[in-house]
């Protein structure tokens, strides 16, 4: 019985390993080709399996193309509470979250382009799946913003329709960045979205000026 215990796991991790070979070539292709010209039997081929193999792990194209959003946004997060959580001061929270969103996408335009062109490009299929990622992380910055509030660092405001504002600002910095042939660094734009943010909410002058110290 330990025996094919053992067996059954092996195949598992055979499985769980073949699956992210799968949606690695089509994070590729995908980004090479476009959501709507890349064929199940080029990401096949990348992944050096069969149209059957991709098949047996995800039922559609749609499939992978989803699995790929909640992924990379499941690492994004994980990537953001870990530079939030170097941070003790609620507006410094939320200004780590922002300034860790833009610098990822700096640094990886191709995954930036997935979620930002590629998905709205793939029609209304994946309007879910794009509201769900804009309404995680906004949900994250009212969360910093409600703790700004309590702490009396900022006065009372309505924290959810800020949090969808903050990040659909930064949506449309990031798209128009990937839109552009020759574009300035991504990371050259954040000083003055950061402040024009923070102004937002209230936050007073010098204290824009000691976080941008903090955040540079």
């Amino acid at each position: 019985m330990a025996r094919n215990e053992g067996k059954s796991a092996t195949q598992a991790e055979r499985s769980r390993a073949r699956r992210e070979q799968i949606l690695d070539a089509a994070f590729h292709t995908f980004t090479r080709r476009g959501y709507r010209d890349t064929a199940v039997d080029e990401i096949a081929a990348a992944a050096d399996t069969s149209k059957c193999g991709v098949y047996f792990h995800f039922p559609t194209k749609e499939a992978i193309f989803r699995e790929l959003m909640r992924t990379t946004a499941d690492r994004l997060a994980d990537k953001v509470e870990r530079a939030v959580a170097q941070q003790t001061e609620p507006i410094a929270r939320a200004d780590a979250a922002l300034h860790t969103v833009l610098l990822t996408f700096a640094g990886h335009r191709t995954m930036a382009r997935l979620l930002f062109v590629d998905a709205m490009g793939a029609g209304r299929v994946f309007n879910a799946e794009t509201n769900a990622l804009h309404d995680r992380f906004a949900a994250m910055i009212a969360g910093y913003l409600d703790d700004a509030v309590a702490a009396g660092t900022i006065p009372p405001i309505d924290t959810g329709l800020t949090g969808v504002a903050w990040f659909g600002a930064l949506n449309e910095v990031v798209a128009r960045w990937l839109l552009v042939d020759d574009p300035e660094p991504l990371e050259s734009i954040y000083p003055t979205l950061r402040a024009l943010l923070l102004r937002s909410v209230g936050v007073p002058e010098a204290r824009i000026a000691d976080q941008s110290a903090m955040s540079s």
